[in-house]
Protein backbone atom coordinates (compact mmCIF):
# COMPACT_ATOMS: atom_id res chain seq x y z
CA UNK A 1 0.00 0.00 0.00
CA UNK A 2 1.17 3.52 -0.82
CA UNK A 3 1.32 6.27 1.73
CA UNK A 4 -0.27 8.76 -0.68
CA UNK A 5 -1.89 8.69 -4.08
CA UNK A 6 -1.86 12.03 -5.89
CA UNK A 7 -4.44 12.47 -8.65
CA UNK A 8 -3.18 15.10 -11.05
CA UNK A 9 0.48 15.54 -11.94
CA UNK A 10 0.77 19.18 -12.89
CA UNK A 11 2.38 21.87 -10.71
CA UNK A 12 0.39 21.23 -7.52
CA UNK A 13 0.59 17.46 -7.75
CA UNK A 14 4.31 17.33 -8.45
CA UNK A 15 5.04 19.82 -5.67
CA UNK A 16 3.17 17.56 -3.26
CA UNK A 17 5.05 14.52 -4.52
CA UNK A 18 8.40 16.25 -4.01
CA UNK A 19 7.72 16.95 -0.34
CA UNK A 20 6.47 13.42 0.28
CA UNK A 21 9.33 11.80 -1.63
CA UNK A 22 11.86 13.76 0.38
CA UNK A 23 10.18 12.44 3.53
CA UNK A 24 10.65 8.92 2.07
CA UNK A 25 6.92 8.35 1.84
CA UNK A 26 5.73 6.01 -0.90
CA UNK A 27 3.80 8.02 -3.48
CA UNK A 28 2.03 7.30 -6.76
CA UNK A 29 1.10 10.21 -9.03
CA UNK A 30 -1.63 9.60 -11.59
CA UNK A 31 -1.68 12.09 -14.44
CA UNK A 32 -3.31 12.46 -17.87
CA UNK A 33 -0.87 15.11 -19.13
CA UNK A 34 -3.52 17.76 -19.83
CA UNK A 35 -2.51 20.63 -17.55
CA UNK A 36 -4.68 23.75 -17.71
CA UNK A 37 -1.96 26.13 -18.95
CA UNK A 38 -0.80 23.92 -21.83
CA UNK A 39 -2.18 26.54 -24.25
CA UNK A 40 0.22 29.21 -22.97
CA UNK A 41 3.52 29.66 -24.78
CA UNK A 42 5.32 30.94 -21.67
CA UNK A 43 4.84 30.90 -17.93
CA UNK A 44 5.74 34.02 -15.98
CA UNK A 45 6.31 34.94 -12.36
CA UNK A 46 7.64 31.51 -11.33
CA UNK A 47 10.81 32.07 -9.32
CA UNK A 48 13.75 30.42 -11.07
CA UNK A 49 11.65 29.56 -14.15
CA UNK A 50 10.41 32.93 -15.36
CA UNK A 51 9.59 33.10 -19.09
CA UNK A 52 9.83 29.36 -19.69
CA UNK A 53 7.22 27.20 -21.47
CA UNK A 54 5.07 25.52 -18.81
CA UNK A 55 5.64 22.14 -20.47
CA UNK A 56 9.40 22.62 -20.07
CA UNK A 57 9.06 23.46 -16.38
CA UNK A 58 6.97 20.33 -15.80
CA UNK A 59 9.39 18.15 -17.79
CA UNK A 60 12.30 19.38 -15.66
CA UNK A 61 10.29 18.76 -12.48
CA UNK A 62 9.59 15.16 -13.51
CA UNK A 63 13.27 14.61 -14.19
CA UNK A 64 14.14 15.93 -10.74
CA UNK A 65 11.55 13.67 -9.08
CA UNK A 66 13.16 10.63 -10.74
CA UNK A 67 15.95 10.67 -8.14
CA UNK A 68 13.48 9.86 -5.36
CA UNK A 69 12.87 6.09 -5.32
CA UNK A 70 9.64 6.43 -3.33
CA UNK A 71 7.90 8.45 -6.09
CA UNK A 72 6.16 6.68 -8.97
CA UNK A 73 4.75 8.70 -11.88
CA UNK A 74 2.02 6.94 -13.85
CA UNK A 75 0.29 8.15 -17.01
CA UNK A 76 -3.24 7.10 -16.12
CA UNK A 77 -6.67 8.42 -15.24
CA UNK A 78 -8.30 7.82 -11.87
CA UNK A 79 -11.82 6.51 -12.38
CA UNK A 80 -12.99 6.16 -8.79
CA UNK A 81 -11.99 6.44 -5.14
CA UNK A 82 -13.40 4.31 -2.33
CA UNK A 83 -12.58 3.51 1.27
CA UNK A 84 -11.67 5.75 4.17
CA UNK A 85 -8.65 7.27 5.90
CA UNK A 86 -5.71 4.83 6.12
CA UNK A 87 -7.42 2.53 3.62
CA UNK A 88 -8.31 4.30 0.36
CA UNK A 89 -8.51 2.50 -2.96
CA UNK A 90 -8.17 4.25 -6.34
CA UNK A 91 -9.26 2.47 -9.51
CA UNK A 92 -7.46 3.62 -12.66
CA UNK A 93 -8.79 3.74 -16.20
CA UNK A 94 -6.69 0.65 -16.96
CA UNK A 95 -8.49 -1.30 -14.24
CA UNK A 96 -5.63 -1.26 -11.72
CA UNK A 97 -6.54 -0.80 -8.06
CA UNK A 98 -4.04 1.15 -5.93
CA UNK A 99 -4.30 1.40 -2.16
CA UNK A 100 -3.10 4.32 -0.05
CA UNK A 101 -3.45 5.84 3.39
CA UNK A 102 -4.02 9.35 2.06
CA UNK A 103 -5.22 10.95 -1.21
CA UNK A 104 -4.35 14.35 -2.67
CA UNK A 105 -6.65 15.72 -5.38
CA UNK A 106 -4.88 18.08 -7.76
CA UNK A 107 -6.59 17.36 -11.07
CA UNK A 108 -7.32 21.01 -11.71
CA UNK A 109 -10.05 22.66 -13.73
CA UNK A 110 -10.85 23.24 -17.39
CA UNK A 111 -11.89 26.56 -18.87
CA UNK A 112 -15.29 26.43 -20.55
CA UNK A 113 -14.93 28.33 -23.79
CA UNK A 114 -18.01 30.28 -24.92
CA UNK A 115 -19.46 29.46 -28.33
CA UNK A 116 -17.83 32.46 -29.99
CA UNK A 117 -15.72 31.94 -33.14
CA UNK A 118 -12.07 32.67 -32.46
CA UNK A 119 -12.35 32.45 -28.67
CA UNK A 120 -10.89 28.98 -28.19
CA UNK A 121 -8.32 29.56 -30.92
CA UNK A 122 -6.98 32.65 -29.18
CA UNK A 123 -7.01 31.28 -25.64
CA UNK A 124 -3.57 31.58 -24.07
CA UNK A 125 -2.33 33.79 -26.92
CA UNK A 126 -4.39 36.91 -27.64
CA UNK A 127 -6.99 36.05 -24.97
CA UNK A 128 -5.62 35.58 -21.45
CA UNK A 129 -7.00 35.60 -17.89
CA UNK A 130 -4.23 36.74 -15.55
CA UNK A 131 -2.31 40.05 -15.46
CA UNK A 132 0.20 38.61 -12.99
CA UNK A 133 0.99 35.84 -15.45
CA UNK A 134 1.26 37.88 -18.66
CA UNK A 135 0.61 41.56 -17.92
CA UNK A 136 4.25 42.69 -17.89
CA UNK A 137 4.79 41.50 -21.47
CA UNK A 138 1.92 43.69 -22.75
CA UNK A 139 2.22 46.60 -20.31
CA UNK A 140 1.35 50.02 -21.70
CA UNK A 141 -0.62 48.58 -24.60
CA UNK A 142 -4.36 48.75 -25.32
CA UNK A 143 -6.09 46.13 -23.20
CA UNK A 144 -9.60 44.81 -23.52
CA UNK A 145 -11.65 43.18 -20.76
CA UNK A 146 -14.69 40.98 -21.33
CA UNK A 147 -17.16 41.77 -18.55
CA UNK A 148 -18.19 38.66 -16.60
CA UNK A 149 -20.01 40.21 -13.65
CA UNK A 150 -19.57 42.77 -10.84
CA UNK A 151 -16.24 41.16 -9.92
CA UNK A 152 -14.85 42.49 -13.20
CA UNK A 153 -14.69 45.95 -11.63
CA UNK A 154 -11.86 44.63 -9.46
CA UNK A 155 -9.97 43.82 -12.66
CA UNK A 156 -10.52 47.35 -13.96
CA UNK A 157 -8.91 48.74 -10.80
CA UNK A 158 -6.10 46.19 -10.89
CA UNK A 159 -5.16 46.74 -14.53
CA UNK A 160 -4.15 50.34 -13.87
CA UNK A 161 -0.74 49.14 -12.67
CA UNK A 162 -0.03 47.80 -16.15
CA UNK A 163 -1.84 50.11 -18.57
CA UNK A 164 -3.87 53.29 -18.80
CA UNK A 165 -5.54 52.17 -22.04
CA UNK A 166 -8.44 49.84 -21.31
CA UNK A 167 -11.72 49.08 -23.08
CA UNK A 168 -14.43 47.04 -21.37
CA UNK A 169 -16.85 44.90 -23.40
CA UNK A 170 -20.24 44.40 -21.72
CA UNK A 171 -20.88 41.30 -23.87
CA UNK A 172 -24.62 41.38 -23.15
CA UNK A 173 -24.32 41.83 -19.39
CA UNK A 174 -26.50 44.32 -17.57
CA UNK A 175 -23.95 46.78 -16.24
CA UNK A 176 -25.44 49.03 -13.56
CA UNK A 177 -25.57 52.80 -13.87
CA UNK A 178 -23.29 53.11 -10.83
CA UNK A 179 -20.60 50.99 -12.49
CA UNK A 180 -21.03 52.85 -15.77
CA UNK A 181 -20.46 56.12 -13.94
CA UNK A 182 -17.39 54.68 -12.22
CA UNK A 183 -15.94 53.54 -15.54
CA UNK A 184 -16.64 56.93 -17.09
CA UNK A 185 -14.88 58.64 -14.19
CA UNK A 186 -11.84 56.45 -14.85
CA UNK A 187 -12.04 57.28 -18.58
CA UNK A 188 -12.53 53.60 -19.39
CA UNK A 189 -14.81 53.11 -22.42
CA UNK A 190 -17.65 50.57 -22.04
CA UNK A 191 -18.75 48.97 -25.30
CA UNK A 192 -22.25 47.49 -25.28
CA UNK A 193 -23.47 44.62 -27.42
CA UNK A 194 -22.58 40.95 -27.57
CA UNK A 195 -19.28 39.66 -28.89
CA UNK A 196 -19.95 37.64 -32.05
CA UNK A 197 -16.39 36.82 -33.09
CA UNK A 198 -12.79 37.45 -32.12
CA UNK A 199 -10.42 37.71 -35.06
CA UNK A 200 -6.71 37.32 -34.39
CA UNK A 201 -4.18 39.27 -36.39
CA UNK A 202 -0.56 38.91 -35.30
CA UNK A 203 1.07 38.42 -31.93
CA UNK A 204 -1.40 39.32 -29.20
CA UNK A 205 -3.60 41.63 -31.30
CA UNK A 206 -7.32 40.81 -31.51
CA UNK A 207 -10.29 42.35 -33.30
CA UNK A 208 -13.49 42.11 -31.26
CA UNK A 209 -16.55 41.90 -33.52
CA UNK A 210 -19.92 42.90 -32.04
CA UNK A 211 -23.56 42.43 -32.95
CA UNK A 212 -24.01 46.22 -32.64
CA UNK A 213 -21.54 48.90 -33.54
CA UNK A 214 -18.11 48.80 -35.20
CA UNK A 215 -15.28 46.34 -34.53
CA UNK A 216 -12.79 47.20 -31.80
CA UNK A 217 -9.10 46.33 -32.06
CA UNK A 218 -7.14 45.69 -28.85
CA UNK A 219 -3.58 44.55 -28.30
CA UNK A 220 -4.63 41.92 -25.73
CA UNK A 221 -7.98 40.70 -24.47
CA UNK A 222 -8.54 39.59 -20.88
CA UNK A 223 -11.42 37.23 -20.20
CA UNK A 224 -12.57 34.99 -17.36
CA UNK A 225 -14.73 32.14 -18.66
CA UNK A 226 -16.41 29.81 -16.25
CA UNK A 227 -14.45 26.77 -15.16
CA UNK A 228 -15.31 23.27 -14.07
CA UNK A 229 -13.25 20.58 -12.36
CA UNK A 230 -11.51 18.36 -14.90
CA UNK A 231 -12.86 15.22 -13.20
CA UNK A 232 -15.89 14.35 -11.05
CA UNK A 233 -14.21 12.38 -8.26
CA UNK A 234 -15.06 15.08 -5.72
CA UNK A 235 -18.76 14.71 -6.59
CA UNK A 236 -18.85 10.96 -6.04
CA UNK A 237 -16.99 11.47 -2.77
CA UNK A 238 -19.48 14.13 -1.70
CA UNK A 239 -16.75 16.66 -0.86
CA UNK A 240 -17.81 20.13 0.26
CA UNK A 241 -17.32 22.93 -2.27
CA UNK A 242 -17.39 26.74 -2.30
CA UNK A 243 -18.80 28.98 -5.02
CA UNK A 244 -16.48 31.37 -6.84
CA UNK A 245 -17.30 34.01 -9.47
CA UNK A 246 -16.29 31.59 -12.23
CA UNK A 247 -17.24 28.17 -10.84
CA UNK A 248 -16.77 25.95 -7.81
CA UNK A 249 -13.69 25.05 -5.80
CA UNK A 250 -13.15 22.31 -3.24
CA UNK A 251 -13.41 23.51 0.32
CA UNK A 252 -10.31 22.83 2.41
CA UNK A 253 -9.14 23.76 5.87
CA UNK A 254 -5.86 25.47 6.75
CA UNK A 255 -4.07 22.13 6.31
CA UNK A 256 -5.47 21.62 2.78
CA UNK A 257 -7.71 18.79 4.01
CA UNK A 258 -11.15 18.46 2.44
CA UNK A 259 -14.41 17.63 4.20
CA UNK A 260 -13.45 13.93 4.07
CA UNK A 261 -10.65 13.01 6.51
CA UNK A 262 -7.52 11.85 4.74
CA UNK A 263 -8.32 13.52 1.41
CA UNK A 264 -6.43 16.72 0.61
CA UNK A 265 -6.74 19.13 -2.32
CA UNK A 266 -4.47 21.71 -3.96
CA UNK A 267 -4.08 23.83 -7.07
CA UNK A 268 -6.83 25.41 -9.18
CA UNK A 269 -9.25 22.71 -8.05
CA UNK A 270 -9.15 24.12 -4.52
CA UNK A 271 -8.15 27.73 -5.10
CA UNK A 272 -10.98 30.29 -5.03
CA UNK A 273 -8.48 33.14 -5.15
CA UNK A 274 -5.86 33.87 -7.81
CA UNK A 275 -5.00 30.79 -9.86
CA UNK A 276 -1.35 30.67 -10.90
CA UNK A 277 1.59 28.31 -11.11
CA UNK A 278 3.12 29.88 -8.01
CA UNK A 279 0.03 29.38 -5.83
CA UNK A 280 -0.44 25.85 -7.21
CA UNK A 281 3.12 24.90 -6.22
CA UNK A 282 2.68 26.41 -2.76
CA UNK A 283 -0.63 24.66 -2.15
CA UNK A 284 0.70 21.36 -3.46
CA UNK A 285 3.73 21.53 -1.19
CA UNK A 286 1.52 22.27 1.81
CA UNK A 287 -0.87 19.42 0.95
CA UNK A 288 2.07 17.02 0.75
CA UNK A 289 3.58 18.20 4.03
CA UNK A 290 0.29 18.09 5.94
CA UNK A 291 -0.61 14.67 4.52
CA UNK A 292 2.78 13.38 5.67
CA UNK A 293 2.40 14.91 9.11
CA UNK A 294 -1.05 13.37 9.52
CA UNK A 295 0.50 9.89 9.25
CA UNK A 296 3.02 10.44 12.04
CA UNK A 297 2.13 8.62 15.27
Amino acid sequence: MDDVIIIGGSFAGLAAALQLGRARRKVTVLDTGLQRNRFAGRSHGVLGHDDKPPSAILAEARQQLARYPAIKLVNARADSISGAIDNFSVLTGEGESIGARRVILSYGVVDQMPDVPGYAEGWGKSIIPCPYCDGFEVAGQHWGLVWSGPQSMNQVRLFHDWTDRLTVFADGHDVTSEIRADLAGRQVPLVDGRITEIAHRWGHSATVKLDTGPDVIVDILFAHPRTKPSASLHETLGLATVNTPTGIALKTDERRETSTPGIYAAGDLANPGIPSVTTAIWQGAMAGIFAQQSMIT
